[in-house]
């Protein structure tokens, strides 16, 4: 219970859908960038595919490394996490800049050369690494001169008009290129830390759906517990008048008997689950031990009759549910009757569902005043309340007078396994 309790308080997106996620991001990455080059026709396909896949695994990694840090804060305010978000996804971003680039080095010139030469002009490298870029010369009615070569790489421009070059720190034209591609990535990982935060937040959706529902069932099932239990001491207390009853008029063969089967309906009803069903013909046995008992005080006056059709046998119904009905046809029945009263227990099916009917033929004979008519309301609203934790507004049940004497009919969903 402790392991459900610590799971439910706290709530995980599971490794699977996060990798899933990530390569999900990636795969997208590889994807685009490959229409991209096929749309520019770059050229060098396979040299840049097999860069492309290397690239998007060291992605895959570096995602799942922000990842582990980033579940740190899953229970955290949600404030928090973006802050987390925006503060992790920069180094990562450039981790990420640094691998594209060191990946695409050897490869780059040839593809900037290649574009070049489909733009008709010449590229270069200088000294220093920077890219030059020689465009044909302008028309003669401008003032520079048609021999003049105007080279421009990132960060620095031939003047034509001199000669002279600017050429600044090779490092900081890296580190300008390393600074674009980062940005790109770095907007790339808050998108999917914001596709992981929501993850998160659905899964504590979810965890608190859980939560509520096992709160739900525990308190249902003290509930069904507690009116359970309801019955137990009800019915000792009246078995053990009838049992006093016997002994005090020298009864004993019949006592003896009554205390044997007491002790197996005890044994039998104690031994199940409060909250658990059982199959119908396991309680319609165990009404048979009760009326057995009922019979020793009663042994001219009493009749039991039970009806229960083979296939409705494995139904499951509510333990001792019958216990109250058949109790009070008993008390307002049988003992204040002088002549015999039949108690009937009947199971049908009608329209896929499942009817029990509890009766007794002792109506005429049965004074409301004369026999505890609150006890026998207590017996009827506890199988009501039972019936209605259990099964919600799909079980009804209707009492009241018949012609011929006194019936309460259940119905209940036909259920014929566990």
């Amino acid at each position: 219970m402790q392991e459900v309790e610590l799971e439910l308080a706290r709530p995980r997106v599971p490794v699977s859908t996060v990798l899933a996620s990530i390569a999900g991001l990636w795969a997208c990455y590889f994807a685009l960038t490959t229409v991209r080059a096929e749309i520019l026709n770059l050229g060098f396909e396979f040299e840049l595919l097999w860069r492309r896949v290397v690239v998007a695994l060291i992605g895959v990694a570096v995602t799942f490394a922000m990842w582990l840090i980033l579940r740190l804060f899953d229970l955290k305010p949600l404030w928090l996490k973006v802050a987390a978000a925006l503060v992790i996804a920069a180094p990562v971003s450039v981790v990420l800049a640094q691998a594209n680039r060191l990946v695409f080095a050897d490869v780059e010139a040839k593809v900037v050369e290649r574009l070049g030469e489909q733009q008709g002009v010449k590229v270069r490298r200088d000294e220093s690494g920077n890219l030059l870029v020689d465009v044909p010369a302008p028309q003669p009615s401008t003032t520079v001169p048609a021999s003049a070569g105007v080279s421009a790489g990132p960060g620095q421009v031939q003047l034509p008009d001199t000669g002279q070059t600017t050429a600044p720190d090779p490092n900081e034209s890296q580190l300008q290129q390393i600074t674009e591609v980062a940005l790109g990535r770095y907007f790339l990982m808050l998108a999917w830390c914001a596709l992981y935060l929501a993850l998160v937040a659905g899964e504590q959706a979810r965890t608190a759906e859980r939560r509520e529902g096992a709160f739900r069932r525990a308190a249902k099932a003290a509930e069904l517990r507690s009116l359970r239990y309801q019955v137990n001491p009800h019915f000792l207390f009246n078995t053990l008048n009838s049992l006093s009853a016997l002994v005090l008029t020298g009864r004993t063969q019949q006592a003896e008997t009554m205390i044997q089967t007491i002790s197996t309906f005890y044994r039998r009803s104690l031994a199940d689950d409060p909250t658990s069903d059982v199959p119908l013909s396991e309680e319609f046995a165990l009404q048979r031990l009760y009326l057995d008992i009922e019979a020793v005080r009663f042994p001219e006056r009493l009749v039991a009759v039970y009806e229960l059709p083979e296939e409705l046998a494995e139904a499951k119904v509510p333990g001792m549910i019958l216990q109250p009905l058949v109790e009070n046809s008993v008390k307002h029945a049988v003992a204040f009757s002088p002549g015999r009263i039949t108690i009937t227990l009947a199971a049908r099916e009608e329209y896929g569902r499942l009817v029990i009917a509890v009766s007794d033929d002792g109506a005429g004979k049965r004074s409301p005043g004369a026999a505890a008519p609150e006890s026998h309301g207590i017996g009827i609203q506890n199988v009501r309340e039972r019936l209605e934790a259990r099964f919600g507004e799909h079980a009804s049940m209707v009492s009241g007078p018949t012609g011929s004497g006194y019936s309460t009919l259940i119905r209940i969903p036909l259920i014929d396994h566990g």
